[in-house]
């Protein structure tokens, strides 16, 4: 079956996000240690600079294992294989649920409804007939 364009262009954006990801994510990784150091040299008391640091890396490897789904989804959606359907639900879903924990947390709504938005959107799409179709779930 032909892939459909919508489900094209998701798996480029992915791909997209997945890459910039990577590099943002390992850019973090490597601050880490950088940070920690420089607010030890900074006067900074030894558990405060070590716990900066070592945030900054655990953000970065999280950040990590968000770009490397992004690009398992991006290479599933452009494959049209069953798995990455349920993959970009599941990653809509967590968008959707991360967006209203950060609502709660005081976060801008306006910036929230934007990403409520799109990953509601996106579920739409996910479960139209011929999407569902071109993974094979129907």
């Amino acid at each position: 079956m032909q892939r459909p364009m919508g489900v094209t262009i998701l798996a480029v954006l992915a791909a997209i996000g997945g890459v910039l990801g990577l590099c943002g994510s390992l850019t973090l990784i490597g601050l880490g240690g950088v940070l920690g150091g420089l607010a030890a040299g900074a006067g900074a008391p030894a558990a405060e600079a070590a716990v900066l640091g070592g945030l900054t890396v655990i953000f970065g490897v999280l950040s990590l294992v968000l770009a490397v789904l992004y690009l398992v989804f991006a290479y599933g959606a452009w494959m049209l294989k069953p798995w990455a359907w349920m993959l970009g639900i599941a990653g809509a879903i967590l968008s959707l649920v991360l967006s209203l924990i950060n609502i709660l947390q005081g976060a801008g709504i306006g910036s929230q409804l934007i990403s409520i938005i799109i990953a509601g959107v996106i579920i739409y799409y996910l479960n139209t007939p011929d999407v569902k179709k071109a993974f094979g779930r129907m």
